[in-house]
Formats: structure tokens, sequence, C-alpha cells
């Protein structure tokens, strides 16, 4: 162990029969499409149990969240530059971005957002029970949750990777001086597995010290009741933000593991997964075409068909979407494109200064890209 660290489940039959003979007779369907359906426990691996709801749903989420007149979309208890609240309450971020997309694809107003502040261990199940509309929330697309929680992943919004902090008063340089080290981090994601798979495979031991909220995690760390603190990079630089001497700590360079970040609806509804889907390659084909908030209005004159078909002038794909047809220009102009959003969030500008990476437009040498609006 390295010394640097802290040593830290007959008459009975004939019931049946009756039973399933008259369950027809008895049962409305109100009884089948109620609010009390049953629960399936579904358990994740290093993760929470979560419940899998098989709710018959009786309309669609988009009628839903035209009756109530606004989308509700799970976001962090406080993420700067993904999903945080300022003093008087106005939510920002790039996950904050994307349900504003969705509402001013649906309404026309990216106002008409509201945000329900959820921990890693809440988010599936508040998804599953119809709490929210969709998860905005800095959420790691993985093969378990895309097909065992009845869930679906609609986009990436944000390519991450796992890393480590650690105070530089320890003289760590890589993660692989790791040895023997106490590590913080949040219950209910998928930060322990990698942490457990990456110290297996290179020899390295561990303990774990696990909170299921993000400010205890940080509290847990900046007290010094573990060595090093691990989480999406993106997550280490915001939440570097809140330590009481920022500058003493750095995050090492090495990444571990993929983190595809992502929205994420409810299975069984497949116009509004296209519907948040397509806000979010809105706002990255907005990018590509060189649209933004400022010249969006301007560009409506273009003749490049593509900037005519984004921008709603040609073609009729909103109604494909069951939204108008200027569902991608009120997304542009209230919220902007993708690289706006980024900039705005994390941005080089911003305090996290996180440059783009691999969330570069395809044509730039990154990952994001969008199928084209035809």
């Amino acid at each position: 162990m390295n010394s640097r660290f802290l040593p830290i489940s007959l008459a009975l039959l004939v019931g049946l029969v009756v039973g399933f003979f008259l369950y027809p007779i008895f049962v409305t369907p109100a009884d089948v499409t109620g609010d009390q359906p049953t629960e399936a426990i579904t358990s994740i691996e290093g993760e929470p149990a979560v419940s899998v709801l098989p709710v018959v749903q009786n309309r669609s989420t988009l009628d839903h969240v035209r009756e109530k007149g606004f989308v509700r979309c799970g976001v962090s208890q406080g993420l700067p530059g993904f999903s945080n609240p300022n003093d008087s309450g106005n939510w920002s971020g790039i996950d904050v971005d994307v349900c504003r997309a969705v509402a001013a694809a649906i309404f026309g107003d990216a106002r008409k957002a509201k945000f329900t502040p959820l921990s890693a261990k809440e988010r599936f199940t508040a998804l599953q029970s119809g709490e929210i509309d969709v998860l905005t929330r800095n959420t790691t697309w993985s093969l378990t949750r895309d097909t065992a929680l009845g869930l679906d992943f609609v986009g990436i919004n944000y390519y991450d990777g796992q890393g480590f902090m650690v105070r530089k008063e320890l003289g760590i340089k890589s993660v692989m001086e790791l040895d023997g080290a106490v590590i913080c981090t949040n219950t209910g994601t998928t930060t322990e597995l990698n942490v457990a798979d990456f110290f297996r495979s290179n020899g390295l031991t561990y303990s774990i010290v696990a909170f299921e909220k993000s400010d205890e995690v940080v509290a847990a760390y900046d007290a010094g009741r573990c060595d090093a603190f691990t989480t999406d990079m993106s997550g280490l630089y915001s939440e570097r933000l809140k330590l009481a001497n920022m500058n003493d700590h750095m995050v090492l360079p090495e990444v571990i593991s993929k983190e595809p970040l992502g929205p994420v609806v409810r299975q069984g509804d497949d116009q509004w997964a296209d519907i948040v889907r397509w806000s979010l390659f809105a706002m990255i084909e907005a990018e590509e075409l060189g649209v933004t908030s400022d010249n969006a209005d301007d560009m409506r004159g273009s003749t490049n068909p593509a900037i005519r078909r984004l921008l709603g002038v040609e073609g009729a794909f909103g109604q494909n979407l069951g939204i108008p047809n200027t569902w991608a220009y009120a997304i542009v102009t209230q919220v902007g494109n993708y690289g706006q959003s980024f900039e705005r969030g994390v941005g080089v500008n911003t305090p996290l200064g996180i440059p783009r990476g691999l969330n570069q437009l395809w044509k730039d040498g990154g990952l994001q890209y969008s199928p084209p609006i035809r």
C-alpha cells in the first residue's frame, strides 16, 4: 500500500382458475392502464436496483406535454456548465440547453421548460414513473441502461471519459501511482465499475467511499476523507470550482473509460424519442451549416437547400415529427447551435475552460455529427 494514503431473495388451484375466468369481468380498462402498475425490479451491477414499470400508455408524451404546457426535464443537483441554478433559481448549462431546445421545438418558446434536480440514484426511477418527460442529466449511455430499464438513449451531447483529481501536495502525476488510495465517488453511477475494472486490470488496490449526492462527494474529498475524487473528466473540472482552494488540486491526465453523455426517454413512444433526438441534431446541424442565434433570420434567405430545410423555409419536416415546421428555427434563435451552447456552458472562456476535443464537429476532427435533415 502506498504510504501517502489513508489506511482507510386443491382450493388454491380452484381459486386461481376462477380468478382467471372472472378477471376480464371485474377488471376495467382503467385498472389496466392506471397509475399503479406492477413493478419489476432490475438490479444493474454496481448500481442501485431500479424499477422497470410496464405502464400501458393511454396517450403520447407529446400530448401530455402540450396539455400541461411545458416540458419537465430531470437535471443534476447542480453541476456547473451542465445543469446548474444561479442565485435566482435560473438554470443554465449544456444539458439545460437540450431541454430548452425540446421546449422551443414543441411550443416555439424555450422558456416552457421546467427542471427537476435529481441524484444519480433517483434519475432513472423519475423517468420511468413519469415524474419527468426527459432526462437531460450528464448520463452515460451503456448497453444495460439502454436495454434493461425500459429507457432509450436518443443522442450524445457530450463525449466524456472518467478521470481522477488529487491534491497537488501528494506529488501524484499518474493514475498508476494511486495504489492503496481511498477514492471518493457517487453511488448509482458507472464510475465504481470503471474503477474496479481499471484497478484490477493494473494490479492496484483501493477502497471506495461513495455518496448519493454530488455535494457530499465534494465535501468529503475537500475534507480529506479520501485521497482522490473520480467522476467524468468534465465533472472534475466542474466540481473543482466548489473546493475551498481549487488551485491546490489537479486533474490527472489519464482517461480510463468512455462516457458518452446524452438525453434519455422512456421506451415505447417513438415520436417523443424522435423529437428529443432531432432537437439535439438540429443544434449540431446548425453549427455545421454556420447558422447561429444571431444570423438565423438572415440565413432564412439563403439559397443553400440544407439551410432552408433546417430553418423551415422548405419541406415539412416538423410535420413529420408532429410539431411546427419552424421547430429548428425556434431552437437556433432561442437556444443557439451546438457550438454556442458548448462555449457558453463549458468552453475555454468559462471557469471550466474545457476545449472542444472530441466534441468538435466531425469535419473539425471531433465526433459530433448530425444525420441530414431532408
